[in-house]
């Protein structure tokens, strides 16, 4: 396709708002960058530090080393719990082994943590609301040794067999569909009214925003194209938003991934960007857009973040 399209240069592109990093991945990220800048490198990272390869491609040229075993640490070394969190399982081991410990799991999620080992105190069986294999899932899972079950859907909800069905209590992983949960939510009350449910909903206040501006973008647009990486659930949760809502939807890791035949004879082509993408990505997105003929860049309304997490005790950088 030519970028001279004289179609794409009546084209806009609308920007959703909010997108892209949250404060839990603004966190994670700074405490690796720290984290080399005291000891210095290498710093390793058991998994991932977020669900982005930009990210953790730039935080490896830093120095960090990104591992899936704590085995892999050598004795005396740092490493850093991802975003996503850790087992109690992990916890221990890196105790036991004597290594230097930054957590980086986002505080939403250590929140869901407390739930469980609460609710397990008080004798309440747990289920949990989640993609199974997913970090995210297997930390949370892993705070209790007996006692909780993954539910992905309703099917699995119908399969359950719990004891007791008044001491039973759900908690949900913090980057899923918002629509897809209250589904699986429902099913549950349904089959268990006396279900105990979290004070706060476990969804995260950042896929919530994200999901709701697509919600409000997507109608608005020919075709949505997402920036995440493949492994991102809150990313993958962005596309299938604005794909249930009808509209063509890709998600892309780098601008080189647009197919130019994407965006062919489309008037309104709508940009938004997971929590674990960075801006720089998004930009680089609209650049390969604007070299493709498309001329208007619109941002659309939406909800301003301004919450920020502090940082755990021991980073803080000499003067």
């Amino acid at each position: 396709m030519s970028t001279t399209d004289t179609t794409l240069t009546e084209a806009e592109i609308l920007l959703a708002q909010p997108r892209g990093f949250c404060a839990g991945v603004d966190r994670a990220i700074e405490i690796v960058e720290r984290a080399i800048k005291l000891h210095g490198s290498p710093i390793y990272v058991r998994h991932e530090i977020v669900h982005n390869a930009y990210v953790v491609e730039d935080l490896r040229k830093k120095g960090a080393i990104f591992i899936e075993q704590l085995e892999e640490v050598p004795a005396g070394n740092t490493v850093i719990f991802s975003a996503h969190g850790v087992s109690k399982t992990v916890r221990a081991e890196a105790e036991s082994r004597g290594l230097r410990v930054y957590d980086a799991t986002c505080p939403l999620v250590t929140k869901v943590h407390i739930e469980v080992a609460k609710m397990r105190q008080e004798g309440f069986d747990i289920v949990m609301i989640g993609h199974k294999g997913h970090p995210e899932v297997e930390g949370t899972m892993g705070q209790a040794g007996e006692g909780m079950y993954l539910v992905e859907d309703i099917d699995d909800v119908q399969k359950l067999s719990l004891e007791d069905p008044e001491r039973i209590a759900f908690v949900t992983q913090t980057t899923l569909s918002v629509d897809d949960a209250a589904e699986i939510i429902a099913a549950l009350k349904a089959k268990y009214p006396e279900i105990r449910e979290p004070k706060k909903q476990d969804i995260c206040y950042a896929t919530q925003n994200r999901q709701d501006a697509v919600k409000f973008m997507a109608p608005q647009c020919d075709v949505v194209i997402v920036v995440g990486s493949p492994n991102s659930s809150n990313s993958n949760r962005l596309r299938e938003v604005a794909e249930k809502r009808g509209i063509p939807s890709y998600m892309v890791d780098s601008p080189d991934q647009i197919d130019p035949a994407w965006i062919v004879g489309k008037r309104r082509i709508g940009v938004t960007a997971g929590a674990s993408a960075p801006e720089v990505l998004a930009q680089a997105v609209i650049a390969r857009l604007r070299e493709l003929g498309v001329r208007n860049v619109r941002a659309l309304e939406g909800i301003e973040e301004n919450i920020a997490f502090p940082l755990p005790r021991g980073l803080g950088l000499p003067a």
